[in-house]
């Protein structure tokens, strides 16, 4: 299987969970509000023998006309339009951007990768229109339940017989993480519960988490699971290591 990283820059974000764009050679983060934390925005790609992966989808910003995540893609190789699933780990406004996109000719909103099937919680989905702002934007929302190709899922599975899918909450009530198992590899992305490579080495409870407790037990087990069997870990908030292998 191969991995490709999807950056989109990194940002600083505060208790007013706006994303502010920082240069790590130039900004200095002292120089931004107490408390803000620095974070990486960072899907993933992952192409299998079966499949075009793409895990969460960012932040939905445009440079010159062009969604970011489609021109990563594409830097990488990857047509977007070749992208068969789209795995949401979450639908927090920096990892649901690019689900859909507004159609210029209706004004309604059309999935961003049209060719793809899109794996979310049902009751995060719920949850998101319910809770709304500032964590989820609902008007970006908008169009992701009339999906032609939406697949809502309800609690542990498997996709196709090589992805395995847990509810585990913890970030947020109904957050998901994914094992891709094929060919003898296995590559885990476990969204905001196991968001940086410092967090799976520390052991700490972190505020912002639903139940950081809980975060910080699920993260213990998968490291000394992932070490034990040689995981590949994808890290979406990680400034210096998107990709950690055993």
């Amino acid at each position: 299987m191969q991995i490709f990283p999807l950056s989109e820059g990194a940002f600083t974000v505060d208790k007013t969970k706006l994303f502010v764009p920082f240069d790590v050679n130039a900004d200095n983060l002292q120089d931004r509000t107490t408390g803000s934390l620095l974070v990486e925005i960072q899907p993933f790609a992952v192409v299998t023998p079966e499949d075009i992966l793409v895990f969460d989808t960012g932040l939905g910003f445009e440079k010159e006309g062009k969604l970011q995540i489609h021109q990563n893609l594409q830097n990488a190789g990857i047509d977007p339009l070749k992208v068969t699933k789209v795995l949401m780990s979450h639908l927090h406004k920096d990892h649901a951007g690019a689900i859909t996109k507004p159609a210029n000719d209706t004004g309604r909103n059309e999935p961003c990768f049209p060719n793809a099937k899109y794996f979310i919680q049902e009751k995060e989905l719920n949850f998101a229109f319910e809770k709304g702002f500032p964590s989820y934007i609902t008007k970006e929302l908008e169009g992701i339940r009339s999906l032609e190709k939406l697949v809502l899922l309800n609690g542990n599975g498997v996709i196709d017989g090589y992805i395995k899918y847990e509810m585990t909450g913890a970030h947020c009530p109904f957050h998901q993480v994914f094992w891709v198992v094929d060919g003898g590899e296995t590559i885990f992305f476990g969204g905001d519960v196991a968001p940086q490579l410092n967090q799976m080495k520390s052991r700490f409870v972190a505020k912002y988490d639903f139940d950081g407790k809980k975060c910080m037990e699920l993260r213990k087990q998968w490291w000394q699971q992932g070490e034990k069997e040689h995981w590949s870990f994808l890290f979406y908030h990680d400034i210096k290591t998107p990709v950690w292998k055993f």
